[in-house]
């Protein structure tokens, strides 16, 4: 532009010309200087170097201490009897998310000390939004500190069925604000995880499958019993979550028309109801046996 108005204001002038290419020479010898300044290339070269090493040696130590994750949960669920797996794979996942987060972070504030950036400065501002964020959102901060104490407590995990106040399902995600719950009819309850101030877990026991069989008074007890156990003596063969026979407790309840038979078997965790039916099933199937056997001796 400087040169334009020059043009302009006496185009004919020699020493506008002379000007201007001394200002070219200039431009060139300054541009050819950067390009030649062996010393700021090899800082730059050096820097991108140790960039690269820094960047490298964060994805080793992430690998390094995820290997490291991995072995210890392993340890642990070998050294545990009944446990659920996808728990640790819950812990572990945040473990590895954690350890992420800080490697990266650890690796951006190297990298920008390289660059010659203050971190002081930059560190103290942090500090202060950081504080002034923990005041504006204290219920943020209580959910993700009870998420934290919810996985590292054991108190429940992923595919664990779980009741918490009105709401119970199977777990489908922990995160570090909210717990994500499918209920039994499909939908999907989506919890705060600082409302979870206590919580029921059906999955970490086995259960107990109890079933109550009305028998008229005019059906022997004795032959009652011997039905019963006849029935369900293979029941585990047909019902895997069955965990063994199950017990003829006794008579239950009492009254004038009939009598109530207790029948209690130890099944997996949430397959209550699935035994129950089963149960009810192999006595109906084996009182319809019996009953028709009846009615062909007498005909």
């Amino acid at each position: 532009m400087k040169a334009m108005g020059y043009l302009t204001e006496n185009p004919a002038d020699p020493e506008n010309f002379e000007q201007m290419g001394e200002e070219a020479l200039q431009l060139k010898d300054q541009i050819w200087a950067w390009l030649t300044n062996e010393v700021m290339w090899m800082h730059i070269l050096s820097s991108a170097i140790r960039v690269i090493i820094i960047f490298i040696l964060t994805r080793i130590v992430i690998r390094i201490v995820y290997k490291m994750i991995d072995r210890f949960l392993l340890r642990q669920e070998k050294s545990r009897i009944q446990v659920n797996a996808r728990r640790f794979v819950t812990v572990g996942e945040l473990l590895k998310n954690v350890t992420s987060f800080v490697c990266n972070f650890v690796m951006i504030l190297i990298i920008l000390a390289e660059f010659q950036f203050k971190l002081g400065p930059l560190l103290a501002g942090a500090g202060v939004l950081g504080l002034a964020i923990g005041f504006g959102a204290q219920s943020l901060v209580k959910d993700v500190i009870t998420g934290f104490f919810i996985i590292f407590e054991d108190q429940f995990a992923v595919g664990d069925v779980i009741k918490s106040g009105e709401y119970r399902g199977t777990v489908e995600v922990i995160g570090l604000r909210t717990t994500r719950v499918r209920g039994f009819n499909g939908e999907i309850y989506i919890i705060p995880n600082g409302l979870i101030t206590s919580v029921t877990n059906f999955s970490l026991s086995n259960s107990l499958a109890v079933v109550d069989l009305p028998v008229k008074n005019e059906q022997q007890l004795q032959d009652t019993i011997t039905l019963i156990q006849a029935a369900l003596s293979n029941i585990m063969d047909r019902c895997p979550d069955v965990k063994g026979t199950p017990d003829v407790l006794g008579i239950q309840s009492l009254s004038t028309s009939e009598y109530v038979v207790r029948i209690a078997a130890e099944c997996n965790p949430n397959a209550r109801e699935t035994v129950e039916r089963r149960i009810l099933t192999d006595i109906k199937q084996a009182i319809e046996a019996r009953d028709k056997g009846q009615e062909r001796a007498q005909a």
